[in-house]
């Protein structure tokens, strides 16, 4: 009778090498998944700190920006005031 048992391989192969590419594949899958879900919450975050930060610092420039505005607008208006009146009171003097 011949022997029936099946001859072993040369080599066992590693778990690895059975398990193949699989888990890199999945590592890949779920570190850029990871990667784009914290992107998201990154935009998100710097925005809200962004605006969190220049909120004062954009309500202190337009205040200053609107303070000069409002002078310069007086220093025209008083000088364009002062202009007409000299040019009605010559106007109005006898020569």
């Amino acid at each position: 009778m011949a022997d029936d048992k099946p001859t072993p391989p040369a080599r066992v192969p590693t778990l690895t090498e059975v398990v193949g590419e699989a888990p890199a594949v999945d590592e890949t899958r779920i570190v850029n998944q990871v990667l784009g879900e914290l992107q998201q919450r990154i935009d998100l975050m710097f925005e809200y700190r962004v605006r969190e930060t220049l909120a004062p610092v954009l309500a202190r420039l337009s205040e200053s920006i609107l303070r000069e505005a409002r002078d310069e607008l007086a220093r025209t208006l008083r000088d364009v005031v002062s202009r007409a009146v000299s040019q009605e009171l010559s106007k109005r003097r006898p020569r």
